[in-house]
Formats: C-alpha cells, structure tokens, sequence
C-alpha cells in the first residue's frame, strides 16, 4: 500500500470522476447516497467479490437519539443523553466534538435513510446494552447486519450508484500540496486502473485482518479468533502513514464475549441484559456481565480452555428467538437444555456442588439486594429458572477502533491538526468514540460512526465539488448530517 507522489502535470488517469469511495460497507454505501444525492459523480471502489463487509458480519443495530422511532414508542432520548453516555463508557478519552457531532445528526440520518432509501428501521426493544440509558437501537427486521448490508445495496442500485467489485486499491497519487490527484486499483485478472479524482473517501475499515498491525498495536489480541473481515487490513491507516495523517487511538477495538464456538455465531449479548451469566468450566461465575461484551472478550479468553458457557432460561431463549443468528445456533444445535441443576452439571461436565453455590449465590443476592464482589445485582424477577439453556462462547476481536484523526466534517488531518485537501474517512478507517482500549467501546459505536459519519461525510464532499465549481450551496439547504 503506497502513496506516491507525482506531479499534477505529468500524472496520466485511465479515466477521472469527481469522487472516489474506497469500500463497499455500511459507511461507503450511505456516502454514496448522500453524495449523489447532492448530483456528484462518483464510483464505490470495494475489493470483494460482492460487498460484505464487517456490516454484514455484526447485527445490525445502529444507535440514534430523538428518532421517531423512539418517539412512538415513548422513548425519551436526547442527544445530550447520548453524548453523556459514550463519553462516560470511553472515559471521556474520545474527540467531544465528534461524539456530539455523530449524536446530534444521528436521528436525521436514520430518518433520512428510512424516508428516502426505504431503509427498514424498526426500534430495538426489550433490553438495554450496557452503558445506554436508553432504548436507541435502530435495526431492520430480521436483526442481522447481512440484512441491513442488502437494504443499502438495494438503495444503491434504485439511486443508480456504481459499485465495482473485484477491485483492490494498492496505491494512492498525492502531489506536492498533499492533494490526492488518484488511485490505482487491481482486478483480479491483474489489470491495474488509474482513476483520478476531485475528493476520495476511505471507508475501508481498520486493521483487524492485519496480523502484523496487530501484533503492533493489540498484541494483547495477537492470538484471539478474529470475527471480522478478511479485507480489514489497515490501508487507511498504512496510506495515513505516509501523508503525516494523525493517526489516534490505535490500542482501541471492539472485541465480544459472547461470540458461539462452534458454530462461530454471534449471541446477542441480550443474554446477559435479561438475567442470564457467564460460567467457566468449575461452574463459576468471573464477571459483572453488565460491564459491556467488548471488554469481556477478554475476560473469557482468561479462562480456563479460553471459553465460557452462557447460562440463560426459557425467557430468555424465547426473546433471543426474534434474533436471526440465534436461529443458526439453534439449527446447528449449538444450544443445550438442561431440566435441572443436575443434569446441566452432567451435561457440561461441571462440579454439581460449585454450581449449585453460584445459582444460590444469586438467589441470595436478589433477595438481599446487595452486589456481588464483581459489582452486579440480581432481580428476584430476572431470576433464571429451570429449564436451563447454555451455549458455549469465547472471546474475539471484531473490529479496531483507532485510526485516521477526522474533523467533525469527516475531513482527515495532518499532525499539525491541519485538514488535508481533499481526503475524507469515515467509520472504521477513521479514529472512533471508544477511547483508546477495549473496554470504552459502548455497544453500537461502530455503526454509529460508520453512518453517521459516512453519511456527514458524503455531504461534506458534495459541497467541497460543488465549492469548487463556483457553485454557492442554499443556505438553507437541507439533508443527512448537515452540521451548520
């Protein structure tokens, strides 16, 4: 991954538009829509197949606040809320002024994309994710990110955006004045383009396939399974390098406590919300599993065999019923029921005798009210009670939450806080809200940036174009994260 630099005259393009969007997810696709809405030109440049993405492989679920969504369902939420929420899960460690950006334009975005793209969102109820104070999940029906990835592919094609697949860019031209004139992508029969352009987005993800950045900046995850996208190999971050882009929070990620191994399916972690525990082999609990999923990762890879066994009831497996990768555990009969405490000690193989104490334990401590040496408490009426369901987890890495340092226009900066001149990013190419380890990421963060964000930063790029054409914007001029 190269940025080479060349000067504007003497630089040949097989063909030019005015925008480029590097990465076919979640974040690419909403800038696209924003973007061409506006009337630009432009192409989606994704180096799979088909565009998948780390979208498709989470579930789906983007937090907004002050949505109608949420009005309907007399939910109250603000963005203030919001904000108080994200910067008190990250320590207060992340931008304020782009975490009061993404809140702020968060409820028109989904608004927008549900009103103009037919995005089906619906709002998630039933539960709360550790660290929100309110109910701001926004998902489509069938809960699953894959379904959401298909909704905006749909959008994409109805607007009339063109996608081109199979197409992985390798090297970025800059001239002198650290403007980024094009790029050169290869396919898969070895021919290599070069595509000029006016403004470039890289809405490429971060670093998580990359082994060797990995081994740099998490080499506390260096051996964790890795529940991401194969291409999230770190070329923002690689081409960020070399233009002396600010490069921050690159210790930060998102990893999950709860991912079923096999069949390597994601359990919501609604589990834990409704009442439900974590358990290692000696039938133990080692967590408060209201702390949040990201910082459990780890904590289950600290156990014995690296695994854990989520302990759950029939309430809880009837709600989780709604979730579609639930359904795939069930079918490859993942999940286990047990009559009684004895037959779930046999099944899983665990001291009858430790395991009976941990279900006392949290008897007794739903009726005295008091939390446990981890910090939790217990509800008499969130009580597990027979049937027992369990199914057994352990802890990955999902994604990176460092990257490209951005303004809140999705404009990347220099070292010296300086934006460069027509480089934009958005989501995980760029530096997130979760602070700068694991345990500030706040369920949703990194949907929340990816379209925000993307959407922010498509509206950025249509008025940079338009700017640049001597074309004046309305004053008024409405649309998806306007933040004047």
């Amino acid at each position: 991954m190269s940025v080479i630099r060349v000067d504007e005259a003497a630089t040949e393009f097989d063909f030019s538009l005015p925008m480029v969007i590097v990465g076919a997810g979640a974040c690419g696709l909403v800038a696209a829509l924003a973007a061409k809405e506006a009337g630009i030109e432009l192409v989606v440049l994704e180096r799979d197949a088909f565009p998948r993405g780390s979208t498709s492989m989470s579930s789906g679920f983007v937090p907004a606040a002050g949505t109608r969504f949420q009005a309907q369902a007399g939910i109250e939420d603000s963005a203030a809320i919001m904000v108080a929420d994200i910067q008190k899960k990250n320590g207060h460690q992340a931008d304020p002024a782009i975490v009061e950006t993404l809140a702020r334009n968060s409820a028109a975005i989904i608004e927008w994309l549900a009103d103009q793209h037919q995005i089906p969102f619906e709002l998630v109820r039933g539960f709360l994710y550790p660290g929100h104070s309110a109910e701001r999940m926004h998902c489509t029906p069938r809960r699953t990110g894959e379904e959401l990835m298909g909704a905006l592919l749909n959008a994409a094609e109805t607007a009339g955006i063109d996608i081109v697949t199979s197409a992985h860019v390798t090297d970025l031209y800059v001239d002198q004045h650290q403007r980024i004139l094009g790029l050169a992508y290869q396919q898969p029969d070895g021919a290599c383009e070069k595509l000029g352009c006016e403004v470039l987005l890289l809405a490429c993800n971060g670093y998580g396939g990359n082994k060797t950045l990995i081994q740099q900046h998490l080499p506390q995850m260096s051996e964790a399974l890795y529940y991401g996208h194969e291409g999230n190999q770190g070329d923002a971050v690689l081409w960020g390098e070399q233009l002396g882009a600010s490069l921050k929070d690159l210790g930060a990620f998102q990893g999950h406590g709860s991912l079923a191994d096999p069949p390597q399916t994601l359990i919501s972690w609604a589990v834990m919300m409704q009442g439900g525990v974590q358990l290692n082999v000696h039938g133990e609990r080692f967590s408060n599993e209201h702390g949040g999923y990201s910082e459990q990762a780890a904590r289950v890879l600290a156990q014995p065999t690296q695994y854990a066994w989520n302990l759950y009831d029939q309430r809880i497996h009837d709600y989780l019923a709604q979730f579609e990768d639930y359904q795939n555990a069930l079918e490859t009969r993942s999940v286990k029921t047990f009559a009684s405490v004895a037959e779930l000690s046999a099944g899983l193989n665990m001291p009858l005798d430790a395991l009976q104490k941990t279900i006392d334990d949290m008897q007794a401590l739903a009726i005295s009210g008091d939390a446990d040496l981890f910090g939790r408490t217990f509800s008499p009426d969130t009580l597990l009670k027979p049937p027992y369901y369990a199914i057994r987890v352990t802890g990955a890495l999902f994604h990176t939450q460092g990257g490209l340092e951005i303004d809140t226009q999705g404009r990347v900066l220099d070292a010296s806080g300086k934006a460069l001149p027509n480089l934009l990013a958005a989501g995980g190419a760029a530096r997130g809200v979760s602070g700068s380890g694991d345990s500030g990421y706040l369920s949703g963060n990194g949907l929340l940036h990816a379209v925000v964000m993307g959407g922010i930063a498509g509206r950025t790029a249509s008025a940079q174009l338009t700017a640049a054409a001597g074309v004046a914007c309305h004053p008024d001029a409405t649309g998806p994260g306007r933040t004047s």
